[in-house]
């Protein structure tokens, strides 16, 4: 590699490991973020919430990809993601500004989410920007590799956002950090900008795109090119369900779910669980890597594919060991004295209420299932009429709930062995990062190949608009919504494990259609203007 070469990586990596250090630092802070901004609803719901004020950023990714897509292929990569830079830190920024609801009441829910919209607006034109910027620099025979370093840059941001997060809960103490120590690790990026500003403005502009500029050949409309013609369209679709949408939910149920699954499941302490989230991390950082090297040797498609098809067959059985590690209390407790509720379904609410005005004392139903979610514990359901009442069995231990006579289940639950929270003693350090190591393992795969992937699929004249639209569906919604969309299934039926089955779904979805569809592209050009070749 030639010292203009690494000169492109690593400007465009550090621009995007900033990008995505902003985006992230929500996510890590989703607990402490519910509190600030969504305390007027229950605990439950207020969590929910926050959850999906997260994913209203990655709603309007594929938006951004449209817009800054187009300018890329109009103006060209380098000035577009300068842009969309700008837009992200000035965000993020304001974030940590932001008066909290006991300052402005609902004021601060709706200013919250809309900055996270201009943060989804902005890495929806970022990540496609630098993707093709990095392989249209590169080598045939070394596209996989080179733009495996931008694929680190995600997992480099959460790592560089967890470091800070867990550097500052350390020097002040939870107590201060939760109450106005969160501010910090957001306002600093202010600094981080106008670095990654500095370092991405020494850049010159893509030599494929600089030459279809020379020449006259740059695209006039690359949203109809793109999208209008059913011979590029086709392969938007295949990009999307073949290979992007597999590899979304992949990557954030090993990143993102694996981490709220440790906090608000588990019950492990936050500053534990960022910790064994980021030593997981650095383990399996560099095998983004070497799965983009190796994808130059064997194809892009069997190494993704074979990661959507791990996934399927592990998740379940590293989830569970997941949970023997880290709360082996609570492992205990569900195998020896299983939570059981009997009721009449109809009597029975979802536990989930976005405006905060319901109260679950209807039925006894409610005011079990309340009670079970608000102390995390699991549960079962069964059906059985017992009018507006229910019956809750803890183990051997049979309760009725009804309105107007809630039971002690928490004398119950601690009778039985259910812990408030996990134990730190009895943590299992060592298998807990292996496990999140293997779950780490699982996103290299998926994710190491796809930015070549996607950059060889399309025509240099639409590049920009045509990838980042599949990117972004894929990985702002398949992929964005994922805890939120997890989290919900669990409080809805009392199964930790019932959220898996959304991210199974969809890496299987992935599996078939990518192995009937999706072509192997590691050979081909990415000069070519008009039409993506066969590959040779």
């Amino acid at each position: 590699m030639d010292r203009n070469h690494a000169k492109v990586i690593v400007a465009s990596s550090l621009g995007t490991v900033f990008e995505w250090y902003d985006f992230y630092l929500y996510g890590l802070l989703a607990t402490v973020i519910s509190a600030q901004f969504f305390s007027g609803v229950n605990e439950t719901t207020g969590f929910i919430l926050a959850l999906g004020a997260f994913a209203a950023g990655f709603a309007v990714r594929p938006f951004g990809a449209l817009v800054f897509g187009r300018v890329g292929d109009l103006v060209g990569r380098k000035y577009t993601f300068l842009v969309t830079m700008g837009l992200m830190g000035a965000a993020t920024f304001a974030v940590g500004l932001l008066p909290s609801y006991a300052s402005i009441g609902v004021a601060a829910p709706i200013l919250l989410v809309a900055l996270r919209l201009i943060q989804g607006l902005a890495l929806g034109g970022e990540y496609g920007g630098a993707a093709t910027y990095v392989a249209e620099h590169a080598p045939d025979g070394r596209r996989g590799l080179y733009t495996s370093f931008i694929q680190t840059t995600a997992t480099l941001g959460l790592f560089a956002a967890l470091l800070v997060v867990i550097g500052l809960r350390t020097a002040m103490g939870e107590e201060a950090f939760a109450d106005w120590g969160w501010r910090v690790p957001f306002l600093i990026s202010a600094v981080l900008l106008i670095v990654s500003l500095w370092i991405r403005l020494q850049l010159a502009e893509s030599p494929v795109y600089q030459a279809m500029k020379d020449e006259g050949e740059t695209s006039k409309a690359p949203l109809t090119e793109a999208f209008g013609r059913w011979r590029n369209l086709k392969w938007v679709l295949v990009a999307l369900l073949g290979a992007v949408a597999g590899q979304a939910v992949v990557w954030y149920t090993g990143q993102f779910y694996a981490l709220f699954y440790l906090e608000k499941i588990l019950k492990v302490d936050g500053a534990t669980a960022n910790v064994l989230i980021a030593v997981a991390l650095a383990i399996g950082t560099p095998f983004f890597v070497f799965f983009g090297w190796l994808s130059d040797k064997v194809g892009r498609k069997p190494i993704i594919l074979a990661g959507c098809a791990l996934a399927v067959l592990l998740y379940f059985p590293l989830f569970g060991a997941l949970t023997s590690a880290a709360n082996p209390a609570l492992a205990e407790a569900q195998a020896r004295a299983p939570v059981v509720v009997e009721a009449s379904p109809a009597t029975c609410s979802v536990q989930f209420d976005p405006i905060g005005k319901t109260k679950f004392d209807r039925t006894g139903c409610d005011i079990a299932k309340s009670a079970l979610a608000k102390a995390g514990v699991p549960y079962a359901n069964e059906d059985a009429d017992h009018g507006d009442a229910a019956i809750v069995r803890i183990g051997n231990a049979t309760l009725r709930a009804a309105p107007g006579a809630a039971p002690d289940l928490a004398a119950a639950l601690a009778e039985a062995g259910y812990p408030e929270k996990a134990d730190p003693a009895a943590v299992d350090t060592p298998l807990v990062v292996a496990i999140l190591t293997a779950l780490v393992l699982l996103v290299t795969m998926v994710y190491g190949p796809i930015a070549a992937l996607l950059v060889e699929l399309f025509p240099a004249r639409i590049r920009y608009t045509a990838m980042s639209l599949p990117y972004h569906i894929g990985n702002g919604w398949f992929g964005g919504f994922l805890p939120t969309i997890a989290f919900a299934m669990v409080a809805t039926t009392g199964d930790i494990y019932a959220g898996l089955w959304y991210p199974i779904g969809i890496a299987a979805l992935t599996l078939v259609v990518g192995l009937l569809f999706l072509p192997e592209t590691f050979r081909r050009r990415v000069d070519h203007v008009e039409e993506s070749p066969a590959p040779s």
